[in-house]
């Protein structure tokens, strides 16, 4: 579920941190730090995905309080209750994994039922709503719209709810555009997902031997990186922009299986995501020439592929 370059994401941050932790900080080991880290974004994962259950499950309570009114109107007892029916609602809450997932993050225990029903009364609001309530159909592409409709326009953009889910999770900052792309591919494909297994056995050893790697070969890549830099003042680079760069070294180096080009073209784009406007280009000379380099080595042995493969990288 989780890509390559999510765990490349979160190697980085880590490494980030390690590398500003003040001078003779005891950390705990680095392996451990990350694998709780995907732990977390896996219980955020979850988190967002049963906010979003009940806010379509929140009609039927809404339907509920207001026929119990003490003098109901008509409007009161006729409350349109489809999205609680959402068929690909009811594919997510009677899916096993999400079951299991319940039972082991337990986000019950933190969602706020008044941040709920204050997201469900915005939708209940929204001219789109009034559309998808309109039709008694159930189309599988309007289903999914409106389940998307509550993440994307009244979750993400809220400050209420951005400020609830960073009370929360203090892993959101880090994680929100990893949870954005992990949630709207639920909603599109949710059959098959194992919610309990964000990052499989091999994503896990990727995301182990890249941080372990790069931590233990820093040196071996610092001494390729600093006599590419020519003009640089290495003290006065980015942080991110070595990191990257290292990271990068490494996995031309030792991670046989990722091809050369998708190794640096995942580095440019994420330094040009997280690091300075400059950073893409920068990266991307250095990590080059770092590539010809060895190529002309002959240090880069590469295994053969097909191009199925090199979709999965």
């Amino acid at each position: 579920m989780i890509s390559r370059r999510n765990i490349r994401v979160k190697v980085m941050q880590l490494l980030y941190i390690i590398e500003t932790a003040e001078a003779g900080a005891k950390l705990p080991k680095p392996v451990q730090v990350l694998k709780k880290q995907l732990d977390l974004s896996n219980e955020l994962f979850v988190y967002l995905l049963y906010y979003i259950t009940e806010v379509a499950r929140y009609a039927e309570t809404s339907a509920f309080n207001r026929a119990a009114r003490n003098l109901p109107s008509n409007d009161d007892l006729n409350v349109n209750t489809k999205i609680a029916g959402n068929s690909l609602l009811w594919e997510i809450i009677e899916s096993d994994t999400f079951k299991e997932a319940l039972e082991e993050f337990k986000p019950q225990h933190t969602i706020s039922k008044d941040l709920v029903k204050k997201t469900f009364d915005a939708l209940a609001a929204s001219d789109i709503y009034q559309l998808y309530t309109a039709s008694d159909a159930r189309d599988k592409g309007k289903e999914k719209e409106i389940i998307k409709f509550i993440f994307t326009n009244l979750m993400l953009p809220n400050e209420a709810f951005i400020e609830h889910i960073e009370e929360v999770f203090h892993n959101w900052d880090d994680d929100a555009d990893m949870m954005e792309q992990l949630v709207l591919n639920y909603i599109q494909k949710p059959a098959g997902v194992n919610l309990l297994e964000m990052v499989g056995t091999e994503k896990w050893q990727f995301a182990q031997s890249l941080l372990e790697t790069t931590i233990d070969k820093k040196q071996v890549a610092a001494d390729l990186i600093k006599p590419k830099l020519k003009n640089w003042d290495a003290e006065r680079i980015a942080l991110l922009d070595m990191i990257l760069m290292r990271m990068g070294v490494c996995e031309l180096l030792f991670f046989e299986t990722i091809p050369t080009k998708v190794t640096i073209n995942e580095y440019i784009d994420l330094a040009k995501d997280y690091s300075t406007a400059q950073s893409g280009q920068f990266v991307n000379g250095i990590l080059d020439n770092i590539h010809k380099e060895l190529t002309e080595s002959g240090k880069i042995q590469k295994v053969n592929f097909n191009a199925s493969n090199n979709k999965k990288k």
